[in-house]
């Protein structure tokens, strides 16, 4: 790692301000960075000679004072996100080949504050999965590894392609997208921060929908500050995204006070789920004292329909999933596999583009949405959602933010739970109850386990009150003091 990737976001964008390293040499230090990690396989798609064009704009607006709030700033861009001239994949066999006419509105704000892209990066396959297993273009993995065991470990998913490349030092930050968890997660096992936020906040037009009620993009970054900054660029209302919310965007970095004095946090009791694992608990524990040491009131409080939201996701999201799939039939663009008529070219196009991951989902979903079953399944589920969704606003009459673990384990190792769907779903079992209620959430590293792996904390709060959320997440890592990846031996 060279002393220019050691610098964060923020130190880097200051450094480039003052003159101490040019645009270009900071690229040069991330590119050479993702070459020596390549074994980690966080990107799919790998571009160096655009990264150094981009670069060489960058100096040259600096020096003409042009500059944007991330000029000469190399990022990560989630396979996901609809990049012009760009190969996007999805990580996924069935968009072999595509390379978009267009950009999306995120990657697009990113652009034109002058961020650099240096390449796009690895992601459970259409972002269905809890660990980067599942993309065609083979799993990601973990830069960090257990004391006194070389096999390697999943970095969460699906942004675990992200996580993994912003963890390792291969990008400034990177971009996720986080259906039910997807950056909340991979950013726990990484031992990043991963932020969420509020559904509506960052435009969804041109990122490959999974399911489109609660897909959100956000960043994933190695401090607090990062993410805030990040944030400020990918927000704002897009009027190609009917869900994209008008509402203005905030300085969040300058939200950063670092004083919590008088706040409220809710410690939620369903979250002590049975057979909870005890570094898991007495993580979460710690940083309740952290919070009241820093001047927060902690109060418990119930959300009592919580034990109903894993289900009730794996309802809603295949159903949507499986809609949305339905555009890939090898007529337009991606993969083609011939068939005898029409119909034989749709079923040999799809059976041989999808991954096994998302057949399962799509049957689902279809099931679900099924005559005769509808009422049965997706309905109740979308009325259990909201009972979700008010227990949140019931408990944010009390409290101004609250504190949960992000992730029920650490990583775990490539292939232990692939055979297993059930256990693999459980990675969300914390993060997936804000999905539903379309709530801002974070999850900021905060210690390690006895293996020597990162476990994080998560925090929520209201709608649209981000600025909350990253006040309390300053003063969380702040308190934590997360060694980083220089505490596996990395670095």
């Amino acid at each position: 790692m060279s002393d220019l990737t050691k610098l964060d976001l923020a130190t880097a964008r200051d450094g480039l301000a003052k003159g101490d390293f040019s645009a270009v040499e900071l690229t040069q230090a991330y590119l050479k960075s993702m070459e020596v990690h390549r074994d980690l396989n966080a990107f799919i798609t790998e571009v160096p000679e655009l990264a150094i064009e981009r670069a060489k704009e960058a100096d040259h607006n600096r020096t003409h004072k042009q500059a944007g709030v991330l000029e000469g700033i190399p990022l990560g861009i989630k396979d996901l996100f609809c990049t012009e001239g760009i190969l996007t994949t999805a990580a996924s066999h069935i968009l072999d080949g595509f390379t978009p006419p267009y950009e999306s509105t995120v990657t697009a704000n990113l652009k034109a504050a002058g961020a650099i892209t240096i390449g796009k990066t690895n992601l459970d396959e259409f972002a269905m999965g809890s660990s980067n297993e599942t993309s065609y273009y083979g799993g990601v993995h973990n830069p960090w590894k257990k004391h006194g065991d070389p096999r390697p470990l999943v970095p969460g998913g699906s942004s675990g392609g992200s996580a993994a490349a912003v963890a390792a030092h291969m990008c400034a930050g990177a971009t996720g997208t986080d259906t039910g968890g997807s950056i909340r997660q991979p950013a726990a096992f990484c031992g990043i921060v991963g932020m969420k936020p509020t559904y509506g906040r960052c435009s969804r037009w041109g990122t490959i929908a999974f399911a489109s009620s609660l897909d959100q993009a956000g960043p994933m970054t190695r401090t607090v500050r990062d993410s805030a900054i990040l944030l400020s660029v990918m927000a704002g209302h897009d009027p190609k995204d009917s869900t994209s919310a008008d509402m203005p965007v905030p300085d969040f970095e300058a939200a950063l006070s670092g004083d919590i004095k008088g706040l409220r946090i809710g410690i939620p009791a369903e979250y002590r789920i049975d057979g909870l694992n005890a570094e898991i608990a007495a993580l979460w524990d710690q940083g309740i004292a952290w919070l009241k040491a820093a001047g927060a009131e902690v109060i418990d409080i119930a959300l009592p329909h919580t034990k109903y939201a894993l289900p009730t996701y794996y309802i809603v999201a295949p159903a949507e999933a499986s809609s949305n799939l339905a555009r890939y039939d090898g007529v337009r663009f991606g993969l083609r596999v011939e068939g005898e008529t029409l119909d034989d070219m749709y079923s040999k196009t799809r059976a041989a583009g999808f991954g096994d991951e998302v057949k399962r989902r799509i049957m689902i979903g279809t099931y679900a949405l099924s005559a005769g079953y509808y009422d049965a399944y997706y309905l109740k589920a979308q009325k259990v959602r909201q009972l979700i969704a008010q227990d949140f606003v019931a408990a944010f009459d009390g409290v101004d933010a609250i504190l949960t673990p992000t992730a029920p384990t650490s990583a775990f190792a490539l292939g232990e739970k692939s055979d297993d769907p059930i256990a693999m779903y459980l990675n969300d079992v914390f993060t997936v109850p804000a999905s539903l209620a379309g709530l801002p959430g974070i999850s900021v590293p905060a210690g390690l386990s006895s293996e020597g792996l990162p476990l994080g904390l998560q925090l929520l709060t209201k709608r649209w009150d981000e600025e909350t959320l990253f006040r309390v997440a300053g003063v969380l890592e702040d308190a934590a003091a997360f060694p980083g990846l220089a505490a596996n031996g990395e670095g």
